[in-house]
């Protein structure tokens, strides 16, 4: 029989619903959808590889979720950087300072759990305060000891996964000198972030005393992507470059002194805030910010949507509530500064 996701599957709706009774899952809505996209994945591929790839793709990400679960209450910064990084380089303990900076403000660090900056940034923030999304390789890929006893410890076969909990957990995101890696971590944030598939997080380039990495990437992106056009000026309001790990933190800090978190609700922007505003710092907003806002449009300050319960711990947030041009996302990052300026 042809399965449909409506309810007019007969039998099987009821044998569904008879399985979901009987293991008590949440949201049974949500959960049948998942059912019967596995049993219509076993009707129409029968190429084998094909339902691997989705039977492990699902278990790595139920996984994920168990792990950052009891931890939804915390931010977390991922940190990337080089595992061919020494201990004894100067940069190793610039990322151990900086993690343990971040631990002592409250948040937890994600690191890919390897050596390296990996190792840097577990030992700064130690194993109480981390993650170590971890993935099969090779080489240069063994759970570092600061994590390899944690039951924080996630170990993934396919990149995409990973990356997705990297970004999908992640409050802010660092980036320390590293390899290939690096630069597709890099590369993949600002994508993401520039096409607003990416909420709005810090994006800190943290850079050895020489300034002998990401400032000379820096020269490229000016020199060759702006020039030609490729990139507009207001994607460098996307990320920020430093050489000091303590000024790396206060920026992280500072871009939740008042906002909180966003997320779309139709063609709403919804930005979610610490503490209300007042009618005039609104309008201020307005006047410097018209550009982001689809023209005729104002911004007002409202509760949740009924469709943000899925969200039960943030509806008590005051919340601003735009209709952004989805195209401006440099600028947004702006609007955000200024909101924390108030």
């Amino acid at each position: 029989m042809e399965l449909s996701f409506n309810r007019n599957n007969g039998p099987v709706d009821d044998l569904i619903d008879q399985l979901m009774g009987m293991v008590e899952v949440h949201h049974p809505r949500l959960v049948r959808e998942m059912i019967l996209s596995a049993l219509k994945a076993g009707q129409e591929i029968d190429y084998p590889a094909d339902l691997k790839l989705m039977r492990t793709t699902m278990k790595e990400m139920r996984y994920t979720s168990k792990v950052f679960g009891p931890y939804r209450q915390r931010r977390k910064v991922t940190i990337f950087g080089s595992a061919r990084t020494e201990a004894a380089d100067p940069i190793y303990q610039k990322c151990v300072d900086f993690s343990r900076m971040l631990a002592e403000r409250g948040y937890m660090a994600i690191t890919g759990g390897g050596g390296g900056i990996m190792q840097a940034g577990n030992e700064g923030a130690g194993a109480d305060n981390s993650f170590a999304v971890n993935i099969h390789l090779p080489f240069e890929q063994e759970t570092n000891p600061v994590m390899s006893q944690d039951d924080k410890v996630l170990i993934y076969k396919y990149f995409f996964n990973r990356k997705v909990a990297f970004l999908k957990e992640a409050h802010a995101v660092a980036l320390f000198p590293g390899g290939f890696g690096t630069l597709d971590e890099a590369m993949e944030t600002l994508t993401l972030m520039q096409t607003g598939k990416n909420p709005p997080i810090p994006l800190v380039l943290i850079d050895d005393d020489q300034g002998d990495y990401w400032e000379i990437w820096f020269d490229f992106i000016k020199k060759i992507l702006l020039r030609k056009g490729l990139i507009s000026g207001e994607d460098f309001g996307l990320f920020t470059i430093t050489r000091d790990p303590a000024e790396a933190v206060q920026l992280i800090d500072d871009f939740y002194q008042v906002y909180h978190s966003s997320r779309f609700v139709g063609e709403n922007l919804v930005m979610r805030l610490n503490k209300p505003l007042s009618p005039e710092q609104i309008e201020i907003l307005e006047k410097e910010f018209s550009q982001i806002l689809v023209a005729g449009t104002r911004i007002k300050q409202d509760g949740a949507f009924p469709v943000e319960r899925d969200q039960p711990d943030l509806l008590h947030l005051p919340r601003l509530i735009l209709k952004f041009n989805r195209r401006n996302f440099g600028l947004l990052m702006a609007f955000i500064r200024r909101i924390n300026s108030f």
